[in-house]
């Protein structure tokens, strides 16, 4: 998946994908699949009358079905309810720990690129890529517009994942998301696992060719991370532990405090001491 900084600049400047109140006239949700299908069909038919081309609604759900991992996924988050040091064992923190010391080592241009431009130090980020993907080992094989879609169609937060739908449709009419593309249980991808509506939001090129791979490029991942922490209140040169001022910023990353946590102490173990 590919955008250029046009796109995403006029995306963020023409606001198309914001138009929340048009869906309160959309589609009902359900909370089983044998709505799902009836619901798609009305939500085509409110994303044309939004503004949705034709053409990119047919190709975009072309190979759209609910997608039951997806709803198992969203319903067994039970790893953050674990206490720290059990979720650090569960999730291999003490594996990222150290493969993030050498990634850090191996890649020292490119992190301290990323702090001159956007105050972000590397460990945090480290932590991020290592936690979400291996360091973009396993990026996830569920087919994203299925899982975003099923989402929306779902009751437990179906406004918030219809704008992500949105946003994706905005990628797809752009030609900077496969209608095949696959990732994560709840529709993020890349790298650093970004939802659609960040991509748009944050998307950054980091390996100064123009444009913003989240899938292939590590360094437009680790840019668009950055980017997301400064544009969630990062500031250069402060703390990011629990308390610190910085902390706020990791918290928009992730809503379970566990995760948090482990994303502070993993990025001060990789960054020493910080």
């Amino acid at each position: 998946m590919r955008m250029t900084k046009l796109f995403l600049a006029a995306a963020a400047a023409i606001g198309v994908l914001h138009a929340v109140p048009a869906f309160a006239q959309g589609p009902q949700c359900g909370n089983t699949s044998a709505g799902f299908d009836a619901w798609v069909a009305d939500f085509k038919q409110t994303a044309a009358a939004n503004g949705v081309s034709q053409s990119v609604l047919s190709r975009a759900f072309a190979n759209v079905n609910y997608n039951k991992p997806t709803i198992a996924a969203d319903r067994g988050q039970k790893s953050f309810k674990l206490s720290f040091d059990a979720f650090m064992q569960k999730r291999g923190g003490a594996a990222v720990i150290s493969r993030g010391r050498s990634m850090k080592a191996a890649n020292q241009a490119l992190f301290a690129s990323i702090e001159r431009r956007f105050g972000v130090p590397a460990g945090p980020l480290i932590a991020i890529w290592g936690m979400e993907t291996g360091f973009g080992s396993y990026m996830g094989n569920q087919h994203t517009l299925s899982a975003v879609s099923t989402l929306a169609y779902d009751c437990r937060r179906s406004e918030y994942f219809t704008d992500q739908l949105y946003a994706a449709l905005q990628l797809v009419s752009e030609g900077y998301l496969s209608p095949q593309a696959k990732g994560a249980a709840h529709g993020e991808i890349g790298q650093t696992q970004f939802l659609p509506r960040n991509v748009v939001r944050f998307g950054a090129d980091g390996d100064g060719d123009g444009r913003v791979d989240m899938v292939g490029s590590r360094a437009d991942a680790l840019a668009s991370t950055a980017n997301f922490l400064k544009g969630h209140g990062w500031r250069a040169g402060a703390g990011y532990q629990p308390g610190e001022p910085n902390f706020a910023a990791i918290q928009g990353w992730n809503a379970a405090s566990v995760y948090q946590q482990a994303i502070a102490y993993i990025g001060q173990q990789i960054d020493g001491g910080r």
